[in-house]
């Protein structure tokens, strides 16, 4: 039963956890991340039958599998609560944009981009485990646009939760920035560091790895790494495969590896898929290692589509775990060498696994453009940077059946890119224009961990 699954870390040497402890670490003690036990299955009927079902209905059903530990009350009041504010009552509408080729459109949560999907019932859901405890946590997230925005939507105002983000300073647009600095929550602390989204990331794990300091802090984390985010992220690839009804292909713009490895989730779970397809920019880690069988570290570069300007895909470890026929030991072994060489070899067997699986596919800036400006004129229809690193990608393939593009944010939160592809200013919808109106608060910090580490003691003190 799903009230009894547990949870494993990726290198083992944590011992297996309930959900709610999952939720509120984030991280595993070990440094790995955590994944089911054992995946719970659902058959082809029961995937079959939430065609043309409201998505809250079939998100409760998927996550009374895989978060059922939480409390069956829990997940019947949070769940619907997550998505009554979407703009769409589909939350997650798939809409035909040419013959046999899907956008399936994740931006109608409050702060227009996918990340809403899942943040906003894991906030719901981490509050009510921390009440339910009598505890208070310090929630770290790094995030390279989306994710700080939308951990805002879901966190801001929370009594027993204090919330720093951490964005890489003049590396997101003007409107991811301003939906995370405009914030008037007393418990939101937005960090701009001088860095790159790696380097925010890499400071991130080295507070979790810091075990005296996130014990003091009770940190946790709603980055990707939560696996509660993997499981909220899951439920949109039943549904689009439910409307379809015949096994189809997914093309995902990513940089971290956590939206497309929620297909993996999916597939795991007895979901048919045809492939999932990585979708990357310029800086093109995952690309290289299905072409290479190495995963290996490259220098960030800028593109215009700043979400995935990412070269440590966090979590390729899950799946990387998940190829290495759950072997723990191979992979800490593996992630440590990584960590120490920045570079990887991946063993062939993984390798082959992974690839069967998987493809992977580099988009340039041209190349982005070109595919708003082709969409613009094909369809009349404005989308983002990262959605047409999913359409470019998609044009080069030749696969038979369905193709699902993941259309991950609204065009209005990046408008110099559209403008520059079309010429057309995307309409700025209305819960976004008090953005320009309030004022920002943010604290620019160098690439140092005691500096971060220092201005969070600060502003949270000891739980």
């Amino acid at each position: 039963m799903a009230e009894h699954l547990r949870y494993v870390s990726t290198r083992g040497r944590s011992p297996a956890q309930g959900i709610e402890d999952v939720l509120i670490a984030g991280l595993a003690p070990d440094g790995g991340l955590f994944l089911p036990q054992s995946w719970p299955q659902l058959s082809r009927a029961e995937i079959a039958s939430f065609r043309g079902k409201p998505y809250a209905l079939v998100a409760r059903e998927i996550l009374g599998r895989l978060l059922g530990g939480l409390g069956e009350d829990v997940l019947d009041r949070e769940i619907p609560r997550a998505y009554a504010e979407f703009a769409s009552e589909d939350v997650a509408p798939l809409r035909e944009i040419a013959d046999g080729r899907f956008l399936l459109e994740l931006f109608h949560g409050p702060t227009l981009a996918f990340k809403d999907i899942a943040l906003q019932l894991l906030g719901g859901l981490l509050a009510q485990a921390l009440r339910r405890r009598g505890q208070r946590a310090t929630v770290l997230a790094a995030t390279s646009g989306d994710t700080g925005s939308a951990a805002i939507a879901a966190l801001g105002g929370r009594e027993g939760i204090e919330l720093f983000v951490i964005h890489p300073l003049g590396r997101v647009s003007e409107v991811q920035r301003r939906q995370m600095t405009t914030s008037r929550h007393v418990n939101v602390h937005n960090i701009a560091l001088e860095g790159s989204f790696d380097d925010a990331q890499a400071i991130v794990k080295a507070l979790f790895a810091d075990r005296e300091f996130a014990a003091e802090q009770n940190l946790t984390a709603v980055n990707s790494i939560n696996f509660v985010r993997i499981a909220a992220q899951a439920v949109y690839y039943f549904t689009a495969a439910a409307a379809l009804g015949v096994a189809p292909t997914f093309v995902v713009p990513t940089g971290n590896f956590g939206d497309v490895f929620a297909g993996e989730a999916a597939m795991r779970m007895g979901l048919p898929v045809e492939q999932l397809i990585i979708a990357t920019n310029a800086n093109d880690i995952l690309t290289r290692t299905f072409a290479t069988g190495t995963y290996a570290v490259g220098s960030v570069q800028a593109t215009l589509s700043p979400s995935m300007d990412i070269q440590v895909a966090s979590n390729f470890e899950r799946a990387l775990y998940e190829a290495l026929g759950r072997d723990a030991n191979a992979c800490r072994t593996a992630m440590e060498q990584f960590a120490l060489r920045r570079s990887l070899a991946i063993a062939p067997a993984a390798l082959e696994a992974l690839r069967a699986r998987y493809g992977a596919v580099a988009i340039s800036d041209a190349q982005t453009l070109a595919a708003i400006a082709r969409h613009y004129e094909n369809t009349g229809q404005l989308v983002d940077p990262h959605t047409a690193v999913a359409l470019a990608a998609a044009d080069g393939l030749t696969l038979e059946g369905p193709l699902v593009m993941l259309a991950t944010a609204h065009p209005a939160k990046f408008p110099d890119a559209v403008r520059t592809a079309t010429g057309q200013i995307p309409p700025l919808p209305e819960r976004l224009r008090a953005l320009y109106e309030g004022e920002e608060r943010q604290t620019v910090l160098a690439n140092d961990l005691d500096l971060v580490r220092n201005f969070i003691t600060s502003r949270a003190g000891a739980k």
